[in-house]
């Protein structure tokens, strides 16, 4: 689904630009930050994604494997949503803060019943931890950006 452009002059009417409605030219400081938390956010989806083929997560087994697989493709897959579709973003955001947390609580939930090792805790803490910061930055650009233009 593609957004729709709309036709904008500049304020001495001399040139048109074709721009998005939603993060609409010039950026501003609110639309850049949450272009940027949401970005940010992408690469820590990633980096938890495919960080149990960097680390050693846990002693024997694969649970802590797939926990981060899975959380870290739904936190890519949140980020690309919000920079797909800025409609949502606060929303998206708060999900992704969701998911921080997760990401946090996650090492010391399944170190009750299986071993975990360090770098889980310490990647996944770090992680989780960057994950709410962004989001609340995120909200706070979107806040700064003032309300939605239609």
């Amino acid at each position: 689904m593609s957004t729709p452009l709309i036709g904008r002059r500049d304020s001495d009417g001399a040139s048109a630009q074709i721009v998005s409605a939603d993060y609409a030219l010039p950026v501003t400081a609110g639309s850049f930050g949450a272009q940027l938390s949401a970005v940010l956010g992408l690469l820590t989806g990633v980096w938890v994604a495919v960080s149990p083929w960097f680390l050693t997560l846990q002693q024997g087994g694969t649970n802590a494997n797939t926990v981060n697989l899975i959380s870290g493709l739904a936190v890519a897959g949140v980020s690309a949503f919000a920079l797909a579709n800025p409609r949502g973003f606060a929303s998206l955001q708060l999900g992704s803060a969701l998911l921080g947390v997760w990401l946090v609580i996650a090492g010391p939930i399944l170190s009750e019943k299986f071993t975990i090792a360090d770098p889980m805790f310490w990647s996944n803490s770090v992680a989780g931890a960057v994950l709410v910061v962004l989001a609340a930055a995120g909200l706070a650009a979107v806040a700064l950006r003032g309300p939605a233009r239609r």
